[in-house]
């Protein structure tokens, strides 16, 4: 087998669509706020930008439209250091816009507006993206928005997550928003899309409101056993995650455990195992960690947080925990590095902050169990040169 050109093979490839976000300049209605300066949002894209942040090689893959918004995601995203080549223009469909009022998400005063239907991304399908840009990664990135955009881009995750020798190592945010289901079918595809996947986030609240599990970390691991990690999002309180040995490939075809990837940007500090790819390249995949043959649970509460925005938190934990999965960290410290990161975009006042520095990152995931638990960070401490400064007893 031929392996596949090192500059095709990244960390991350992460796919979905990203929108153009009008922030109000002050609190209140949507029908009151007189202004509203540009973002952008995705949570796809979201986790892309910070992962490039973080200093690994990542592709960002969707559609926009040929368009000044278009041109203004593509502008924004690159910017961060993300692969942008396999972004399509679509010259008759627009890029997605939306604006939002600037209280909390989970608070009934929030308000969004989105303006999507029918978006260039709503059109991403086994035919329209390039395939072979999405499976070149250690890592494939998806969400349950993108499922719910439209049948084309359903049809589109269920290729791309079927279980066949060779692909990536699918990461799948479930990312429920009952707002963009067309139908009632939105809660059996997502289990089935989680099913099918080898790491899943999904948030303890989320999964009560998707599937009415009410039993907790462990009540959603009897629903979801197939991932061989799951990641449930507690809040405030931390997060646990499963890990189950991964007794050959999983059903996906890549392989846990065994010898370092060869050198190459795709290996850039991880360690992995070559799957059995196709028989035109070699898959490299990161290693996750294998038990004996059960389940393995840690749970690891969260530092307390000065929030600032609660947005952008889930896409950021995504990609802490994705980054020191990467670099083959354990449970523990891939479990801090997600809530670092989560940490460092709720302190920040839009969906994407500046993530601290690998070094500060790896000085606060080593701390001790007390030193973690009085942990206390607020606006800047990304900033902070050493973790006297972010932390109080």
């Amino acid at each position: 087998m031929d392996v596949v050109d090192a500059v095709d093979v990244v960390d991350v490839v992460a796919l979905g669509e990203s929108m153009v976000t009008f922030l109000p300049t002050r609190p209140g209605r949507l029908a009151d706020v007189p202004s509203f300066d540009r973002a952008i949002g995705g949570a796809e894209s979201n986790v892309a930008c910070a992962l490039a942040a973080a200093g690994h090689p990542v592709r960002w893959v969707s559609r926009v439209g040929a368009d000044g918004f278009g041109d203004h995601l593509v502008e924004a995203i690159g910017s961060y250091g993300v692969d942008i080549a396999s972004v399509r223009r679509d010259p008759a469909r627009p890029t997605g816009v939306y604006f939002r009022t600037a209280g909390d998400r989970a608070t009934d005063a929030h308000e969004v507006a989105y303006y999507r239907a029918g978006s260039a991304a709503s059109a991403m399908s086994v035919d329209t993206v390039d395939l072979d840009a999405v499976r070149a990664g250690r890592v494939l990135h998806l969400t349950g928005i993108t499922a719910a955009l439209s049948d084309d881009c359903l049809g589109l995750l269920r290729e791309l997550t079927a279980h066949r020798p060779g692909r990536p190592l699918i990461s799948f945010d479930v990312n429920h928003r009952a707002g963009l289901w067309r139908t009632a079918d939105g809660a059996r595809v997502l289990l089935e899309l989680a099913r099918a996947a080898d790491l899943v986030f999904v948030g303890e609240d989320e999964a009560e409101e998707t599937w009415g599990i009410t039993g907790g970390p462990a009540a959603i691991r009897e629903t979801l056993p197939e991932p061989r990690v799951l990641v449930v999002k507690q809040g405030a309180r931390g997060a646990t995650t499963f890990e189950d040995d991964g007794g050959g490939d999983g059903g996906g075809g890549a392989r846990v455990g065994g010898a370092p990837p060869a050198p190459g940007r795709g290996g850039r500090g991880g360690r992995g195992a070559f799957g059995p790819g196709r028989a035109d390249r070699l898959r490299l995949v990161p290693a996750l960690p294998t038990g004996a043959g059960r389940s393995t649970v840690t749970f690891v509460p969260a530092p307390a947080v000065q929030v600032s925005a609660a947005v952008g938190a889930g896409d950021a934990f995504a990609a802490g925990f994705l980054s020191a999965t990467l670099r083959g960290l354990p449970a523990r410290a891939r479990l801090r590095h997600g809530h670092l990161m989560a940490a460092a975009a709720l302190t920040a006042p839009g969906d994407l902050a500046v993530p601290p520095t690998r070094e500060h990152a790896d000085r606060l995931a080593d701390l001790d169990d007390p030193s973690w638990e009085t942990l206390r960070l607020g606006p800047g401490w990304t900033q902070a040169a050493a973790p006297e400064e972010v932390h109080t007893p």
